[in-house]
């Protein structure tokens, strides 16, 4: 009797989907250290002057250190949570949705606010979509981390964020970016579970 090969496992993170985001984790860094805020950073005024790219640049920039390292380290935590889902063209696509997402969702439904920098509304959306997947794949965390990240939201959106947090990074806390990131993420994940169900007929 021959011995059937075992099945490799998948790896936890696929090195494409690594590689995007150590290179994203480097734009940031980058972007932060060099004197780009006036050019990229999100502001109103300057996108109607059709400046467009700062719809996505501004998710990129931060105010201070702290803005910078708690994103980037919440960037790969939320990855590493949910690496298994990804490869690199669709880890590509949704980042590049979330990133339109988030700059479209900000100039269309909040006039009044002029200027933002920041990727932690991408990040929400990231969480969001990632914790779809996990549901979907029958991962009970991934019901936890939605309830989380949705319960998190609604408070923000009803209370406002802490001061200590403010006072941390030298502004205020964009909770309108977490609201238009958290919809765009569940916008995506409904939008490519449907996709896959059309794609397995």
């Amino acid at each position: 009797m021959t011995k059937q090969p075992q099945e490799q496992p998948k790896p936890l993170a696929p090195s494409g989907t690594l590689g995007f985001i150590v290179g994203l984790s480097i734009i940031c860094l980058v972007l932060h250290f060099l004197p780009f805020t006036e050019l990229a950073e999100y502001q109103r005024e300057k996108i109607q002057q059709q400046q467009w790219w700062r719809l996505v640049t501004g998710n990129l920039l931060h105010t201070n250190t702290y803005h910078l390292v708690m994103n980037i380290a919440g960037l790969w935590v939320i990855y590493l949570l949910h690496s298994m889902h990804y490869q690199i063209k669709g880890l590509m696509l949704l980042f590049a949705g979330l990133f339109f997402g988030e700059g479209l969702g900000l100039f269309w439904f909040y006039p009044d606010l002029l200027a933002y920098v920041g990727l932690s509304g991408v990040l929400h959306g990231l969480l969001a979509f990632g914790s779809i997947q996990d549901c979907l794949a029958g991962i009970k965390q991934g019901y936890l981390l939605l309830a989380g990240i949705v319960a998190k939201v609604v408070f923000e959106q009803t209370y406002g964020a802490t001061p200590s947090l403010e006072a941390l990074i030298s502004a205020r806390v964009s909770t309108e970016s977490h609201l238009v990131g958290l919809a765009t993420g569940l916008i995506f994940a409904v939008f490519w579970t449907c996709v896959k169900k059309i794609k397995s007929r």
